[in-house]
C-alpha cells in the first residue's frame, strides 16, 4: 500500500501550487483508483493547518474548503488512514533513535513511524527529509 505525506495533500488541494497539476492528478489517480491507498492522520491535520494558515497562503483556503477537500478525500473506498496502535511509541523510539531524528523533524518521524507500523510500502513525498529513515522507502512521484 502505498501513504502519502502532506506536502502532496497540500500541492493537490493548491491551485495556485507550482505542483497542482501533477500532485492534483497523483491524488486523484489514488482516490479514485482499484488500489487501497493510505493518509496518516498526522498528515490530515498538517494539511488543515497548513492551508487554512495566513502566514503561509495568501489568501489561505477558508476552513469549510478545505474540510471538504479532507471529505472528499475520505470518501475514496480504498483509503485507509494511519493511526496509532498498540506499539507505536517503541516503533516511533527506534526510528527516532536508529535517525538521531530531534527537534522538528520528530512530526516526520512520527509519519514515517506510522507507515512502518502499518506495513506501508511506499511513502510518496516531496519531502527529502524522509530519506533519513531506512525502514521506509520514499518515492517522489513529481518528479
Amino acid at each position: 500500500m502505498i501513504a502519502v505525506d502532506t506536502n502532496l495533500l497540500v500541492y493537490a488541494h493548491r491551485e495556485d501550487s507550482a505542483w497542482h497539476v501533477e500532485a492534483y492528478e497523483v491524488i486523484r489517480d489514488l482516490a479514485e483508483g482499484a488500489s487501497p491507498w493510505a493518509i496518516p492522520w498526522p498528515c490530515i491535520h498538517e494539511f488543515l493547518a497548513i492551508t487554512t494558515h495566513p502566514r503561509i497562503f495568501s489568501p489561505p483556503t477558508p476552513l469549510a474548503k478545505a474540510l471538504d477537500q479532507v471529505d472528499a478525500w475520505l470518501e475514496s473506498p480504498g483509503l485507509h488512514l494511519l493511526s496509532e496502535q498498540p506499539g507505536a511509541w517503541d516503533s516511533l523510539r527506534e526510528l527516532l533513535v536508529a535517525s538521531k531524528t530531534t527537534g522538528p523533524a520528530v512530526h516526520d518521524a512520527r509519519i514515517a513511524a506510522l507507515c512502518v507500523q502499518h506495513g506501508i510500502r511506499e511513502l510518496w513525498t516531496a519531502d527529502r527529509d524522509f530519506g533519513r529513515f531506512r525502514h521506509l522507502r520514499v518515492r517522489n512521484p513529481l518528479g
